[in-house]
């Protein structure tokens, strides 16, 4: 059974979202601070965690930068509604998605099969290594290298350079990739994959010849350079 981690100070909620989740196989467990959610993620083996911003003691921001010094679990932050700036330091910390509250059960369900997916063994993929030049995505270990050096990336993008490497030469589309990464349609003034590969950039080495891996076409997307 998936375990999910919450951690939300709105006792209410968390306790309804624990409600329906269950209902939907998943084991919940729930926290109502930050300093308690970090004690939790580093007792416990969890799937996913469901973070909060507004929160006492610790907010969610302190919360993932904390855990993203050595620990990589997907994480879904749930921000106050029409708070870009929120949602845009969220991504830039490291966050695989966020939602907006309030949302729907539903909606919220989506979401976090979504972000699940992505961290899932594979199953029915054509081979477990996929290299473009000095890079290689192991599918099977969810690890990718590049010049023998382990990237420390999150799911979110290392399913992001995955889908950019096995497209080398085409232009992907922002609403191409947040389909295929995050799983969900793009909408107007959603920046998530932008921010995503902006974090993507700066975990990559150096190419040797000094020459760029990503290409930015303003207004058509991004292509990974294949020579």
């Amino acid at each position: 059974m998936t375990k999910l981690l919450l951690i939300d100070d709105d006792r209410e909620l968390a306790e309804l979202l624990a409600e329906f989740l269950s209902l939907e196989d998943f084991d919940v467990d729930m926290v109502h601070d930050g300093k308690a959610g970090l004690a939790a993620i580093r007792g416990n083996q969890y799937d996913m965690v469901l973070l909060d911003v507004m929160m006492p003691k610790l907010n969610g921001f302190e919360v993932l930068k904390k855990l993203r010094v050595d620990n990589n679990i997907p994480v879904l932050m749930l921000t106050a509604k029409g708070d870009e700036i929120d949602r845009v330091l969220g991504l830039e910390m490291g966050a695989d998605d966020y939602l907006p509250k309030p949302f729907s059960e539903r909606e919220l369900l989506a979401r976090i099969r979504a972000v699940l997916r992505r961290i899932e063994p594979p199953t029915t993929k054509k081979t477990e290594l996929l290299t473009h030049l000095d890079i290689e995505i192991n599918s099977r270990t969810q690890e990718a290298w590049c010049q023998t050096i382990l990237l420390d990336l999150t799911s979110t993008e290392l399913m992001l350079l995955e889908a950019l490497i096995s497209s080398p030469g085409t232009i992907l589309t922002k609403a191409d990739l947040s389909e295929q990464v995050l799983g969900k349609k793009l909408t107007p003034f959603d920046r998530s994959i932008d921010m995503h590969l902006s974090n993507l950039r700066k975990k990559l080495p150096e190419r040797k010849d000094e020459k760029m891996r990503i290409r930015t076409l303003r207004g058509r997307g991004y292509m990974w350079l294949d020579t």
